[in-house]
């Protein structure tokens, strides 16, 4: 499993955090001050209670350290590794209160992250052996978007766009725009690739062969084909010989991945690793000290 770097500044990652903790000590913690003392210390072990992949240690450590910069974290589990009921990701200890302030948004980020890397890591493994590659989409949770993609690289898959300006990708609604104005789709991609800077790709949205055969002799780059059968699939990975990196998306499940994977596109783009992904189990259990 690759141990990819997070691609954020501690100021980044720190906005994000920041946000988490508004949005829930709100006013305060209402009940750990009114019934745990001040002074009382304890120790917390995060306790893995599902079998999955671990993403997000760093960012739980962070959520501790900005409630209480005091609090001592000990990852014992690192992002990337595969874990199972019982396993013990980090053990923290300083003061009660602290702890019981950070929990919940400290779990959140973790058993969110996890779960992201988890399913990213069982789509790896059902097209194992065949040199697909497995990339996620914009389908995100607004704000979580840089932290979720993490966790997809983390489970053993890639990042398709950041944002809308990491690539040039002309989809249906595109062209259902400009066809009042009697332009084609092979029109569209040529007026593209005439602005577009030279670094930038082109990638076209087709949903069948026809449409398919248009980018493609329109000088597309890649061409993500849409909810087509796998028949389809097969015979635009012939038409386009290499010309073009053929992308698989829509209706795409652990059932049936491997079966796309086998028609010979080159990726498979997947929404719902991160806006379907269950959370994996994760807790935190305290002790006094």
């Amino acid at each position: 499993m690759r141990k990819p770097s997070l691609g954020l500044s501690k100021a980044q990652i720190g906005k994000i955090i920041d946000s988490a903790l508004a949005e829930d000590l709100g006013s305060g913690d209402i009940t750990t001050e009114l019934l745990i003392p001040s002074e009382l210390r304890g120790r917390a072990s995060i306790v893995v209670r599902g079998e999955g992949v671990l993403a997000g240690i760093g960012v739980a450590a962070e959520v501790f350290r900005r409630v209480d910069p005091l609090l001592q974290f000990r990852g014992l589990v690192s992002d990337g590794s595969k874990v199972r009921p019982g396993d013990v990701a980090a053990a923290i200890e300083g003061s009660a209160a602290s702890i019981l302030k950070a929990e919940r948004t400290a779990l959140n980020f973790l058993q969110h992250l996890s779960g992201i890397a988890t399913e990213t890591a069982r789509y790896v493994e059902a097209v194992s052996g065949l040199g697909t590659k497995i990339y996620d989409t914009r389908k995100t949770i607004p704000g979580l978007r840089p932290l979720e993609k993490y966790a997809v690289r983390v489970g053993g898959g890639y990042n398709h766009r950041q944002s809308l300006g990491d690539g040039i990708l002309i989809k249906d609604n595109h062209l259902a725009a400009l066809h009042p104005q009697g332009i084609g789709l092979g029109e569209v991609v040529e007026k593209a690739r005439r602005a577009a800077p030279h670094t930038l790709n082109i990638e076209v949205e087709v949903q069948n062969i026809d449409e398919a055969r248009h980018a493609l002799d329109a000088g597309a780059e890649t061409i993500m084909v849409d909810n087509m059968n796998l028949e389809d699939m097969r015979y635009v990975v012939q038409l386009c010989q290499g010309r073009a990196l053929i992308e698989a998306s829509g209706g795409i499940t652990l059932e049936n991945v491997r079966a796309v994977a086998e028609t010979g596109v080159d990726l498979i783009s997947i929404g719902a690793l991160t806006h379907s992904a269950k959370a994996l189990d994760i807790g935190l259990e305290l002790e006094p000290l």
